[in-house]
């Protein structure tokens, strides 16, 4: 790898100065101790019963080999770490340049111009690429041989108000039916998965998320399997308290001790991808029957741990591996810049993870939707009154909206931004729908969570 310099290797921070940064990160690291929270959460009995149920009764759909869709909440969590660290360490601007100068770039000419002091939105996608994968990983997840290409699973959008330090990441699943913009329906049809819309590069991902939804993408970042693996065991790997043995056989996740436990690059990457989750207790293997949810508190739990790894360690050797093992698979676009991003760590180097308000689209299915198979659809008025809620004034009207069940394109229903309750059914009459504050709910207590480091 070119280290950048006619001597040879970079120019190092001094030891001053690297001191004073690492004490601010051990610092930060402290602010974000949480307690731990309850291990029972409302229904749980019913998850088992259903995890049961399913396993009693399989299916022919169940019997095959699921296609490979992965949320990607967790790569937030790269993002985030990388705007920390390059931020402070070492406390040198040069080291920091000549770290942001070897991670990839791209162009993307439809992203809107962020305006200075302003919430702005960053698109982060979860690519499938299998590119740099090899040994047991390759064969468990699939090599770029044998999956070619790659497919967004789930788009995430972080919504970033400088003036309140809050964060909110929408995500919306990869299955969800859009209306293609004219050189991407040339390409997949009028309409289709918004995955599809990644095929050829992020360009027609931003377009299609603007002109369906109205949600303008200041910014985009992309990271690839061998890219959060790379980053996961440089830093050491994470903390996660497992409080049964759990194990996916897709996935590949294989826990066999209950407990606090340092989870590598490979296990952390099948925790995040299992949605065939079974945990022992009570003497027998229990399933959880939640699929895509569950997979989504597991990958929760991953991005606090990962980030609290990151903020704990002091050592400038770590610091600086994990800075190296960013450019073999994080990519962001050419627009965003060294000084934003140490702008936004300045902003937000206090943040606590568990203050990050996550979301998913709110969706609806018909089943069997020919010739696409099983789809979601935007299930209105609740999509925009949470499109609403986290984006507000920003949002533009759709150029195309996406298609309700019936394949028709009415643009969006007209929503009242409110922090208030929503107004009962049976009282509300035709009143306006408005938008709510989310309400997130807690994980069931047979997930993992993040632990103190032993």
């Amino acid at each position: 790898m070119s280290n950048g310099s006619s001597s040879g290797r970079p120019r190092q921070p001094n030891r001053r100065n690297a001191k004073g940064s690492l004490d601010g990160l051990r610092s930060l690291g402290q602010q974000m101790d949480q307690p731990k929270r309850s291990r029972r959460v409302p229904n749980e009995e019913g998850l088992a019963a259903l995890g049961t149920s399913r396993r009693s009764r399989p299916s022919a759909k169940a019997s095959k080999t699921p296609r490979p869709r992965r949320r990607r909440r967790i790569v937030f969590a790269l993002s985030l770490v990388l705007i920390v660290l390059l931020g402070f360490v070492g406390g040198s601007y040069l080291y920091a340049r000549y770290r942001f100068n070897q991670i990839q770039k791209f162009n993307v000419a439809s992203e809107a111009a962020r305006v200075s002091g302003q919430p702005f939105n960053v698109l982060v996608i979860g690519s499938d690429s299998r590119s740099g994968l090899t040994g047991q990983v390759a064969a468990q997840a699939g090599s770029a041989a044998t999956t070619p290409g790659q497919r967004s699973d789930v788009d995430m959008i972080v919504h970033v108000d400088p003036s309140t330090k809050k964060i909110t990441i929408l995500s919306i699943p990869r299955d969800t039916m859009i209306t293609a913009p004219p050189t991407l329906a040339a390409q997949v049809g009028k309409f289709n998965r918004i995955n599809t819309a990644y095929g050829s590069g992020p360009e027609l991902l931003v377009q299609t998320i603007e002109d369906n939804f109205g949600i303008p993408i200041n910014h985009v970042v992309q990271v690839n399997f061998s890219g959060f693996i790379g980053a996961t065991d440089a830093l050491g790997g994470v903390w996660l308290d497992f409080p049964y043995p759990a194990k996916d056989a897709y996935s590949g996740l294989n826990i066999t001790t209950p407990g606090c436990q340092l989870v590598s690059g490979e296990q952390a990457l099948a925790t995040a991808r299992s949605r065939h989750y079974y945990y022992f207790a009570n003497g027998q293997w229990n399933y959880d029957g939640t699929s895509d949810f569950g997979r989504i508190q597991r990958q929760d739990a991953f991005l606090k741990a990962l980030v609290n790894s990151a903020k704990s360690k002091y050592n400038p050797l770590t610091i600086n591996a994990f800075l190296g093992a960013i450019p073999q698979g994080v990519q962001i676009d050419s627009k965003f810049s060294l000084n934003e991003l140490i702008g936004l760590a300045v902003d937000f180097h206090s943040l606590d993870p568990n203050s990050i308000v996550t979301e998913t689209l709110p969706t609806t299915s018909v089943g069997y939707v020919s010739p696409w198979g099983d789809v979601l659809f935007a299930d209105q008025p609740a999509a925009q009154q949470m499109l609403v809620a986290t984006f507000g004034t920003q949002l533009t009207t759709p150029a195309t909206p996406p298609p309700n069940t019936s394949l028709e394109t009415p643009q969006p229903p007209t929503i009242t931004p409110t922090t208030q309750p929503p107004t009962s059914a049976a009282s509300s009459g035709n009143a306006t729908p408005s938008a709510t504050t989310p309400q997130v709910a807690a994980p069931p207590s047979f997930d993992p969570v993040p632990c103190a480091a032993k």
